[in-house]
């Protein structure tokens, strides 16, 4: 009998530890959480537009005159102006705009009319009548021309500028213009290939 209950204790003892040792391999069976992937949604940042600094052009120090004078391409028209005394009003304070022939434009001249520079240049009544009409007594920068309308010279009398640069005089001749916005003291001075004739 005592051996009868001995051998009921053991089997109810093997039985308690199996079911220990199921219940404690359940406990220790570790379970991975379900993994959460946050996404972090960093925000759009537009970048700001790059605005080009405004650069101030540079300030004249030179009138029309001086201008010519410093240009070697406008010598014989700088000789010119001394010679029919009116290179003082292209120094003087004013408000001008000159079609400025070049030594090329004026050579052209001298072959046409037969004469040499210095004929030329002493011919003061021709220099008095034709060099005037290279002159606006206005500043018309090269944006501000007004094309194909009549603008009146300081002669009196018209030219002509087309949407293609080209001066018409009052004979019928052509000019390109070559350089614009040459910016003077007293004005500003754009630079043609051919010495326009008033009639």
């Amino acid at each position: 009998m005592l051996k009868k209950n001995l051998l009921s204790i053991a089997v109810v003892a093997a039985a308690l530890s199996l079911a220990a040792c199921n219940d404690k391999e359940a406990v220790t069976e570790p379970v991975e959480p379900e993994a959460t992937t946050d996404v972090v949604v960093e925000p759009e940042v537009t970048p700001e537009p790059m605005v080009e600094a405004e650069v101030a052009p540079e300030a004249a120090t030179q009138s029309i005159a001086e201008m010519a004078a410093a240009n070697p391409d406008l010598s014989i028209l700088t000789a010119a102006l001394k010679a029919a005394g009116l290179d003082g009003m292209m120094m003087e304070a004013g408000e001008y705009t000159v079609f400025a022939p070049t030594d090329a434009a004026f050579a052209a001249v001298l072959t046409k009319l037969d004469v040499t520079k210095e004929e030329l240049l002493a011919n003061t009544d021709l220099l008095k009548s034709v060099l005037p009409y290279h002159v606006v007594p206005m500043v018309v920068n090269a944006a501000d021309i007004p094309y194909d309308t009549a603008i009146e010279t300081v002669n009196g009398q018209t030219i002509m500028i087309g949407s293609d640069n080209v001066i018409t005089d009052a004979s019928g001749n052509k000019a390109t213009i070559t350089a614009t916005d040459m910016m003077a003291t007293n004005g500003v001075v754009h630079v043609i290939d051919t010495v326009l004739m008033p009639k």
